[in-house]
């Protein structure tokens, strides 16, 4: 599918035409936090609303979504017959707006998980999406994830990828300096990881090579809270979400999740934590690759990266990486014993597949020792 990608300049202009272009009377706006320190969205859409376009807010929902909150934002939108949805924040109001996309024209009323066994029914209710941070990608992904009875739901359907992405450097500007440095390193991790991925693509790499060279070149600018920083990272995050729309993560995100439960890490601060350890491991040991293309193919892919990176050779590409991680200050956690055989034994075999070396147990085992003892 092809996404238009909209900015929110003169005044939010490309977005009234995106209104009026889909006839949107009633658009159910799916929103966080963030929202409340964007002073001049919310008075747009205050001049939306006297212009005659009713705006339905939906915010009963935390961090890592319930399927409940969906149903509830479901039944929202059908109460008040809305007709659009807009997706305003970071990846959870990204995927309950997806979500309560995919499942507003579904039979019955979604109780007891029903939804999640029906086959999907893609259906034309319009979604645009506003990314208040740079990092998830969802903006750009056929992928969300969601809660029902303490298990993650893993929800794909190309029929939730936002048709409009609308991109607003100023809605970045209240982003904390913890969270501006997790995302960033999220976009960072999807564009490398998506690049060694066993389902890269010259597709694929074209996506990641730019968000790469992207976050490098807006890095600075971004961390220093420039308009023109915002605005790099934003597009950098989305091209990374371009590029995992195609591919997937791989071992990277496998093994970062249980960091993040364990040691209350941000998700792209523990992805990093993982791949500055992973890529000087992999670079070393290429023999070990199951891409079916085979070693070269991956030796010539870590070199690609490698170069979008600015760098020589994969161990320079490696260090650089790792430097980056220690520039930003964040911290690595000391894991106790048990700690250690909960993370080994948690990792997502389905993500391992896509990765390019085969990892077994032990040697999950010895890089997280390397990833939690600061060892890269």
């Amino acid at each position: 599918m092809e996404q238009r990608i909209i900015t929110a300049r003169d005044n939010y202009t490309e977005f009234d035409q995106w209104i009026m272009g889909n006839g949107c009377r009633k658009l159910l706006l799916v929103c966080d936090d963030s929202i409340l320190y964007m002073d001049g969205f919310s008075r747009h859409l205050e001049e939306m609303e006297k212009a005659g376009t009713r705006i339905i807010r939906f915010r009963d929902f935390r961090p890592n979504p319930l399927y409940e909150s969906v149903v509830k934002g479901v039944q929202l939108f059908r109460a008040e017959g809305c007709d659009s949805i807009m997706a305003v924040g970071g990846g959870s109001a990204m995927d309950v707006a997806k979500c309560i996309k995919l499942y507003s024209d579904m039979p019955g009323d979604g109780d007891e998980g029903a939804w999640l066994k029906e086959k999907p029914v893609p259906n034309a209710v319009p979604l645009i999406a506003m990314p208040t941070t740079a990092g998830t990608g969802s903006e750009a992904t056929r992928y969300a994830v969601i809660y029902y009875n303490d298990a993650k739901q893993s929800i794909t359907s190309e029929s939730i990828i936002p048709g409009t992405v609308l991109m607003d450097p100023g809605a970045l500007k209240t982003l904390p300096v913890y969270q501006r440095k997790a995302t960033m390193c999220d976009a960072l991790c999807h564009a490398v990881e998506s690049f060694w991925s066993v389902n890269s693509s010259d597709e694929s790499k074209k996506y990641s090579r730019a968000a790469i060279k992207g976050v490098l070149a807006s890095m600075q600018g971004y961390l220093e809270n420039t308009e023109e920083g915002n605005a790099g990272m934003l597009r950098a995050a989305y091209n990374a979400g371009k590029a995992i729309n195609i591919t997937q993560t791989t071992a990277g995100h496998a093994m970062c999740y249980k960091i993040t439960s364990l040691f209350g890490c941000a998700h792209g601060h523990a992805a990093v934590l993982c791949d500055r350890v992973l890529f000087s491991w992999m670079a070393e040991n290429t023999d070990k690759c199951i891409d079916p293309r085979g070693e070269n193919y991956l030796k010539d892919t870590l070199a690609e990266i490698s170069q979008a990176m600015g760098c020589r050779d994969a161990k320079e590409a490696a260090e650089k990486l790792n430097s980056l991680f220690r520039s930003l200050e964040l911290k690595v956690p000391s894991a106790t014993a048990e700690q250690f055989d909960l993370l080994k034994t948690s990792v997502n075999p389905v993500r391992l597949k896509n990765h390019p070396v085969a990892l077994d147990m032990d040697t999950i085992d010895m890089l997280y020792h390397k990833i939690l003892n600061g060892e890269a």
